[in-house]
């Protein structure tokens, strides 16, 4: 039986899932409305990336034995003053992301919940590449700037556009 401190927090990391995923889809927009398909299909796959996410921790509760109750997502940002400052933006939240992951692992320490804490490793590593996968856009983005080549912009939305969702692999629940 899951721990109720832990059912709680996994709870509203669902919803930290789910507001990544709807922040996502809202930059896809934005950079949908820049012309931007490349950079709007890499985010609308990151949306994808972290509606599954938020589905994992949804039925670890559930193999657990606990309840999921889903709580209000807020609206997301809209736009941005540019795809740079999206990165940026991008990069913050996946750091926040991070601490509340982090967070959990510690009430999972805390509780003796050694299931939660294994669970909870492919999130910390996940995390490792979320924060990577924003950075080096970043890095890109900040190098065409500072080269100023609206060309170079383009072979990146190129690049960015060949990006496809891959599906986590499931796994068994205990």
């Amino acid at each position: 039986m899951l721990n109720a401190r832990i059912e709680e927090a996994i709870n509203d990391q669902i919803k930290w899932e789910f507001y990544s995923a709807y922040l996502y889809l809202s930059m896809s927009t934005w950079y949908e409305s820049l012309g931007l398909r490349g950079f709007a299909n890499w985010e609308r796959v990151q949306f994808q990336e972290e509606q599954a996410h938020a589905l994992k921790f949804l039925d670890y509760v559930i193999a657990r034995g606990g309840r999921v109750i889903l709580q209000q997502v807020d609206a997301p940002q809209a736009e941005w003053e540019s795809p740079r400052r999206g990165f940026e933006h991008q990069l913050e939240h996946e750091q926040l992301v991070t601490s509340k992951i982090n967070n959990l692992v510690n009430l999972a320490i805390e509780e003796k919940d050694h299931a939660t804490y294994n669970m909870l490793q492919w999130f910390v590593n996940e995390q490792v590449e979320e924060e990577a996968n924003a950075t080096e856009i970043l890095d890109n983005l900040r190098m065409i700037e500072e080269g100023g080549g609206s060309g170079m912009l383009y072979m990146l939305d190129k690049e960015l556009q060949a990006r496809v969702f891959t599906p986590p692999a499931t796994e068994k629940s205990p």
